[in-house]
């Protein structure tokens, strides 16, 4: 399995992180090792599985960033504005 990070800057509070780890705890070939505010760590079978990782974080109502990313919200949710 590939070990990865995934940034989510609107993934901030408990509430936030909570959401985002039941959309992906239950995708098939992903065991999520840390989730913590702006980013998860997990493990993936396959370049497919992340592309599934991230549609379902999206469809939580979450962006994604790549590596290089800054503290800005868009938070869809409206749970995590500063």
């Amino acid at each position: 399995m590939k070990q990865m990070i995934i940034n989510i800057p609107d993934m901030q509070s408990t509430h936030c992180q909570a959401r985002v780890n039941n959309a992906v705890k239950e995708i098939d070939g992903v065991q999520i090792q840390n989730v913590e505010a702006g980013k998860i760590a997990l493990s993936i079978a396959s370049d497919n599985t992340k592309n599934e990782v991230v549609k379902a974080i999206e469809k939580a109502g979450y962006s994604v960033l790549s590596e290089s990313s800054n503290n800005d919200s868009d938070c869809a949710t409206g749970c995590c504005n500063n």
